[in-house]
């Protein structure tokens, strides 16, 4: 027997997390057309929502937890805690597949990182694409430009991280940080010497918006490019 435990946090995602969940309960519905025996958990942590979001994922095959900690490493360790708690499958058989509630995962998202646990990956890399709709068109070229298919460069994403939940344990689990939770938590596993494997073939699509709930988040990242990308020109000299 084996499980997989989806940990998502969400915080105020009322126009996103709809969406997001849909395209989760599809990828356990295409894992479990694979895998009829798999144990899947999905687990929503409301970090201080004050919108809609909290009714939004009543309605949805999904666990929930609720709590006021306005930091991301808290409402995902929270939730992978509150995950494993539910199974008794061996943690060496057991997967933990992170994204976030402004995400969208493929239909293979799950079953391209059992596939890979299955070949003796303990942590698995998956790539981000921002949703080009939030984009300039400026923007968007760049993205295609610097990212190639089949060259998945490793970056450390929440929005798209998997481990073997007995190489989480081994390494402490997920640090109840504001930001950067993820980065530690790959520090930590990379410490033990686990397997690790970058992929792109389950890439995932966030959002593009440029303002997100964290201060140095992908939101960030993107606004950085924004500025970059979009800025006017400077004048000639004597202009």
């Amino acid at each position: 027997m084996r499980a997989v435990a989806v940990v998502i946090p969400a915080h105020d995602e009322e126009a996103l997390i709809g969406r997001c969940l849909a395209s989760v309960v599809r990828a356990v519905a295409t894992a479990r057309e694979r895998h009829p025996d798999l144990v899947a958990t999905v687990v929503v942590v409301l970090d201080a929502c004050t919108d809609t979001t909290a009714p939004q994922v009543a309605r949805w095959p999904v666990e929930s937890v609720t709590i006021t900690a306005r930091r991301v490493g808290t409402a995902r360790r929270i939730g992978v805690t509150h995950a494993l708690s539910l199974s008794d499958v061996d943690p060496r058989q057991t997967w933990i597949a992170m994204t976030d509630a402004d995400t969208v995962v493929p239909p293979d998202w799950i079953t391209h990182q059992l596939d890979l646990a299955d070949a003796g990956v303990d942590l698995v890399l998956g790539t981000v694409r921002p949703d080009f709709a939030d984009l300039s068109a400026r923007h968007a070229a760049y993205w295609l430009a610097t990212h190639h298919r089949g060259r998945p460069p490793g970056n450390v994403h929440g929005a798209n991280l998997g481990v073997r939940a007995s190489t989480y344990t081994e390494a402490g689990g997920i640090p109840d940080l504001v930001e950067h939770e993820d980065v530690a938590l790959v520090r930590a596993v990379r410490a033990l010497g686990a397997r690790e494997r970058a992929s792109d073939e389950h890439e995932v699509e966030t959002s593009g918006r440029l303002t997100g709930r964290t201060p140095a988040g992908y939101a960030a990242f993107l606004a950085r490019v924004h500025a970059w990308i979009d800025a006017p020109p400077l004048a000639a000299p004597g202009a």
